[in-house]
């Protein structure tokens, strides 16, 4: 189990933290043995405390990853890497993340918990992740939805004006909505999405290139292989979605 950030990767995130204007890298060495941890935190799914010690202080680790969190440092490093994006067709999908029991209870002081993307679906206490991926299958969108949450709901969260650069999104039939099409079509773009079979009138699609979301499928299962996304342990949503977007900046990496 790889649970180091490689030289290569290293360097590439170094490079961008060295640009960005609300980090303090500090020495190397430190910050990437806080990366390192982090890395450990999120592939292991232990409880914080549970950082050996030659890895760091869990509490420092702990606030200086909330810290890079409030500050959009990850989604900042997500949108960089996203710039090198093959927009030839984007694929978007769901996934339901079961949520433990320490995952409830947000503060009052953050919303409560129904405003930290949680609630109750067939698979019990969950949140949704939300995904979108370029014709390659990297990342360049992530939200966050209650589990029990429809998937189009999602879409309005991952659209984006350079959508339009594509020629084609790419769904499963969860997304079939007038009102989705509609969208699409007034950007110029195709929408490869199987009609839901309560259609009167069925609508025809590109058979051949809707094969082609096995991409953003291989993707979440990626994601899927660290267990803090895996489960959903974290109260607040911002937290949680932190440790998911920085296993899709590794993707980019791989």
């Amino acid at each position: 189990m790889k649970l180091n950030l490689s030289d290569h990767q290293w360097q590439r995130i170094l490079s961008f933290l060295l640009s960005h204007p609300r980090v303090n890298v500090g020495r190397h060495c430190q910050c990437r043995a806080f990366l390192d941890a982090l890395l450990w935190i999120m592939r292991t799914g232990a409880q914080w405390r549970a950082l050996p010690s030659d890895r760091g202080r869990w509490n420092t680790v702990y606030r200086r990853f909330r810290a890079w969190a409030a500050k959009g440092v990850f989604s900042d490093m997500l949108a960089l890497f996203a710039d090198d994006a093959d927009f030839e067709w984007l694929s978007i999908d769901s996934s339901t993340i079961r949520a433990h029991m320490s995952a409830a209870g947000a503060p009052h002081t953050a919303g409560g918990q129904h405003t930290q993307a949680l609630g109750r679906s067939q698979g019990g206490f969950s949140t949704k992740i939300h995904v979108k991926v370029d014709a390659l299958g990297n990342p360049l969108k992530l939200a966050l939805t209650a589990g029990q949450r429809n998937d189009k709901v999602g879409w309005p969260m991952l659209r984006e004006p350079s959508d339009e650069i594509a020629s084609a999104i790419l769904a499963d039939r969860g997304y079939d909505a007038n009102w989705i099409r509609n969208e699409l079509a007034e950007m110029g773009v195709e929408a490869v999405i199987p009609p839901t079979k309560s259609r009167a009138q069925s609508i025809d699609y590109d058979r051949d290139l809707y094969k082609e979301r096995y991409v953003v499928e291989c993707f979440i299962g990626k994601v899927k292989w660290y267990r803090r996304v895996f489960t959903r342990f974290d109260k607040l949503a911002p937290v949680y979605l932190a440790f998911l977007t920085f296993a899709s900046c590794l993707v980019w990496l791989r």
